[in-house]
């Protein structure tokens, strides 16, 4: 192409030229953006209008080229500079094949993309509903630990209270007893007092009886001996 616009000498051409080789590599740019373009749809769409808008300026260059080429007065200039229109319109036809495939490849990788945060949404939703029951079952066991706990502890008091009770029945009983000890006590030091005197009263007695026996003894002895002997 340069070879050919140097045979022309035509500034025009040249530029011409290198306007259709510029946009040429934009579009081959702009393809690959669109390949690449992880979405959303929006972006794809105003990646598309800019190659678009490319294709719009790459075509008039084209026609211009022609239109110069079929000014040329000669063949041979004429025909070379044809054959670079064509070589460009085949190239832009490629460009537009690989534009298209650029966005169907795009617009699958977007729409699967799409799919799996739909998907990703649906399980985050079945997660988080998973953990709402998950802590609505863990609230209502916490409930019912509470609950538990709370009758154990009312248990507890119940049975505090009895021991309470049959501590304060235990003591009464103990301070009766006391009482009836106390009673007992005194009764039995009665008692020892009266045996005491009753024992002394017995040695009285038996010591009385020792000595009037004694005496009957020495009655009967004397009165004998006045009897038998009243000699002596």
């Amino acid at each position: 192409m340069a070879a050919a616009a140097a045979a022309t000498g035509s500034v025009p051409v040249r530029v011409c030229h290198q306007e259709i080789v510029k946009f040429d590599l934009e579009i081959k740019a702009a393809v690959q953006d669109i390949r690449d373009c992880p979405g959303p749809l929006s972006a794809l769409t105003e990646l598309n209008a800019a190659v678009k808008e490319k294709f719009r300026h790459l075509r008039g260059r084209i026609q211009e080229l022609e239109q110069m080429a079929r000014e040329q007065d000669k063949e041979s200039e004429k025909q070379a500079l044809l054959q670079e229109v064509e070589n460009h319109k085949k190239q832009m036809l490629s460009n537009q094949a690989a534009w298209r495939k650029a966005n169907l490849a795009c617009k699958i990788a977007i729409d699967n993309s799409e799919k799996d945060q739909l998907l990703q949404g649906r399980d985050s939703l079945r997660q988080r509903k998973t953990t709402k029951e998950s802590l609505a079952e863990s609230a209502s066991n916490i409930t019912e630990s509470l609950m538990s706990i709370s009758r154990m502890m009312s248990q507890q008091v119940q049975q505090s209270e009895e021991t309470v009770q049959t501590l304060a029945n235990s003591s009464r009983t103990i301070l009766e007893a006391n009482e009836e000890f106390k009673s007992m006590s005194g009764t039995i030091q009665l008692g020892r007092k009266l045996i005491t005197k009753y024992n002394r009263r017995e040695l009285t007695d038996k010591l009385l009886i020792f000595l009037a026996l004694a005496l009957f003894l020495a009655t009967v002895l004397y009165i004998l001996k006045k009897r038998l002997f009243p000699f002596l």
